[in-house]
């Protein structure tokens, strides 16, 4: 069976892709295990997807890894997926020199645990140089988080009058939020069936094409990134306006 790569056009790529990796749960409750066997188990798909991302030239990968919302999950999980979080960095950081993957992080990561917040500083000053895909990992992030405290920086700088009113417009409060100088997301993946946006990136998926995928994210490979490709590949990118004329 013919792979969907084959079909992809790699002159009209997505620069920059989106991923809400959603269904670990489900899938482990399918097998009758406890959530946490899930978790472990998707790290085979973030492993693939990246691979994949990165064979075709996708510039910017952005893994939707843990909201402000997971703190309200019970504390066992949330415990075990920091140690998971750390213990994936140290082994993965060899993988992503050869891929050649700049790791950076978005989100409030000041409050996660010492220790994670050590492997990622770790992690992205060593990766830092790498040439190849730019690999988001969004932790303990709100996008109505974000955007508060881009609102709340702006006025600082309006009161502080280092910013006049009439300057502000998208492009620079777009710098203000974590993703400045980062493309907005051309296309936003998410597995498992679920149709909403779950406070992820509110601002940069203005214009952003949705995909929607029923496979639960431990199942998740780079034949359904490309799949999902193909198909933002047979869609026109309107932006708001007309582009094919009306008959």
């Amino acid at each position: 069976m013919a792979s969907f790569k084959e079909h992809i056009d790699t002159h009209n790529l997505p620069e920059h892709v989106a991923v809400i990796m959603d269904g670990n749960g489900r899938w482990a409750k399918n097998k009758g295990a406890a959530r946490i066997f899930g978790h472990r188990n998707a790290i085979e798909a973030v492993r693939q997807v990246i691979e994949g991302a990165g064979e075709i030239g996708i510039k910017y990968l952005t893994l939707y890894a843990f909201s402000t919302e997971n703190w309200g999950r019970p504390k066992e999980e949330v415990d075990a997926l920091m140690e998971l979080l750390v213990n994936t960095l140290q082994k993965e950081i060899e993988r992503l020199h050869k891929n050649k993957v700049r790791l950076k992080t978005i989100g409030d990561i000041g409050q996660l645990p010492k220790d994670c917040r050590e492997n990622l500083r770790e992690a992205t000053e060593s990766t830092k140089n790498n040439t190849g895909l730019t690999l988001l990992i969004a932790l303990n992030y709100s996008g109505r988080q974000e955007i508060l405290k881009a609102v709340s920086e702006v006025a600082m700088k309006v009161k502080g009058g280092t910013l006049e009113v009439e300057e502000i417009d998208e492009q620079l409060f777009a710098s203000f939020l974590d993703t400045k100088n980062i493309p907005d997301p051309a296309l936003l993946i998410r597995t498992s069936g679920e149709m909403r946006i779950s406070n992820f990136l509110l601002w940069q998926i203005a214009y952003t094409e949705l995909y929607i995928t029923q496979k639960l994210w431990p199942d998740f490979r780079k034949e359904d990134l490309y799949e999902a490709i193909c198909e933002y590949q047979k869609r026109e990118r309107r932006f708001g306006k007309v582009l094919t004329p009306i008959a």
